[in-house]
């Protein structure tokens, strides 16, 4: 359990400073923020064909009411907390990366909602949209996280008991 704080707490600062290196930047964060309001506007076009997506700016066309995607918002930070507790945690390398993917993907379908639902409340009422913004939603995705990552921990334990195998990195029985 020490170990797994340890490698969490120093993974976690790290991987986080990256995502601000300007490599990162430009070759994940820009693009994938564009690709989510992409994404987000698509969704929102099949009930209004009104909704534009442009950059990480997501706007109704006919009020020009719209919301941008801004870092914190894009889900990356949500998926890079749930990154380092995955690679902390004892598992196969196997088990680590179908996590990752499917964990990621878990986190950025409740970040699509996110947005989605955010846009709405900001063509409706200000004040409901900046509750929701700042603190629902916040908990919201952490909630996700920490969900997606439990359920992640529940499939490694059933694969080791599966294989008779414990859990890379885990002690022995007795030990």
């Amino acid at each position: 359990m020490i170990r797994f704080f340890l490698v969490f707490l120093l993974l976690l600062p790290t991987l986080l400073v990256l995502e601000l290196t300007g490599p990162v930047q430009q070759w994940l964060v820009v693009p994938w923020t564009s690709l989510l309001t992409r994404i987000s506007a698509f969704l929102l076009g099949v009930f209004d064909p009104g909704v534009l997506s442009y950059g990480k700016v997501l706007m109704d066309a006919k009020t020009g009411i719209g919301v941008s995607v801004e870092a914190g918002c894009n889900g990356i930070e949500a998926c890079l907390i749930l990154i380092a507790a995955m690679a902390a945690y004892p598992a196969s390398w196997k088990m680590k990366l179908f996590g990752l993917l499917a964990g990621s993907l878990a986190v950025q379908a409740v970040n699509v909602l996110r947005v989605v639902s955010l846009f709405y409340l900001a063509r409706w009422n200000k004040e409901f949209f900046e509750f929701a913004h700042l603190y629902l939603w916040q908990a919201l995705i952490m909630i996700d996280v920490l969900v997606v990552w439990l359920v992640w921990i529940r499939l490694v334990a059933r694969q080791a008991s599966d294989d008779g195998t414990p859990p890379s990195g885990s002690l022995p029985a007795g030990a």
